[in-house]
């Protein structure tokens, strides 16, 4: 049931890249100055940053954030789309039953 969904079909996001300035000169600059600094001890040498990214991919997309608040997930969707599939087969039994029979 995971191959298409018969309630919402989705366009594809669009790409929307953003650039961004990059100068290795400045950035070479800063490392050599918080090389001197660290070696002088005037600063902390901080640990490797990890940025707390647990559920930002949801917030990103609008469709997703809009089912996160109903409170639907993948088995329910899948159970929707299982019901619609029974009702749609018994639907064509009947009409099987009736008209061509």
């Amino acid at each position: 049931m995971a191959f298409f969904s018969f309630y919402n079909t989705r366009k594809p996001r669009q790409f929307d890249r953003k650039p961004i300035y990059y100068d290795p000169r400045k950035e070479a600059l800063e490392e050599r100055i918080n090389k001197a600094k660290r070696e002088l001890g005037m600063e902390v040498p901080d640990e490797e940053y990890k940025p707390n990214i647990k559920g930002t991919f949801i917030e990103g997309t609008s469709h997703l954030k809009k089912s996160k608040m109903k409170g639907e997930n993948a088995r329910s969707r899948t159970y929707k789309n299982g019901k619609l599939v029974l009702f749609l087969i018994l639907l064509l039994f009947i009409f099987w039953f009736i008209f061509l029979k």
